[in-house]
């Protein structure tokens, strides 16, 4: 339980929790995102990113981009990764949304801080997810305008 009141700073005291629980677990155990975090202890995402860096500072955990935070060292074990990074997940959809209509051509899709909160993932996650629907076609940007569902005529092919 945290001491909301107490003297020590939020993020110490759920790096102190965290550290607990992984005590038991082995190398390449998945440990909870910074959203989980954040939901679970009701504390502001920096305050999560902080308790993890904690963590990270002291070896005890380390992140690999798009696919999550694990314990021990990155050559220390292997990792049980998942089976499609999650940019892609994300990435794939978008992409069923759009060939099922939930998503217009012309028409503007969820911007980034949506799909951050819908995801419950990283600003970094959904930027690889656009820059990989761009890259395949299915979305355009417009500055200051935003990303749209790319004409059907420029869907990629099947």
């Amino acid at each position: 339980m945290l001491d909301y009141h107490g003297d020590t700073h939020l993020y110490l005291q759920i790096a102190e929790i965290m550290r607990q629980r992984i005590d038991g677990l082995t190398a390449g155990h998945p440990v909870p995102s910074e959203a989980d975090i954040q939901k679970e202890f009701g504390v502001a995402r920096t305050t999560a990113r902080r308790a993890i860096h904690v963590l990270r500072e002291e070896g005890l955990i380390y992140t690999v981009q798009g696919e999550g935070t694990f314990v021990g060292n990155p050559g220390e074990a292997p990792r049980s990764p998942r089976k499609t990074p999650l940019f892609r997940q994300i990435a794939g959809d978008i992409e069923q949304r759009i060939r099922t209509g939930q998503l217009q051509p012309r028409r503007p899709i969820p911007g980034e801080s949506t799909l951050v909160q819908e995801y419950e993932v990283a600003r970094e996650t959904v930027r690889r997810a656009m820059a990989l629907l761009r890259e395949q076609g299915w979305i355009y940007t417009v500055p200051a305008r935003g990303s749209f569902v790319s004409p059907k005529e420029s869907w990629p092919q099947a």
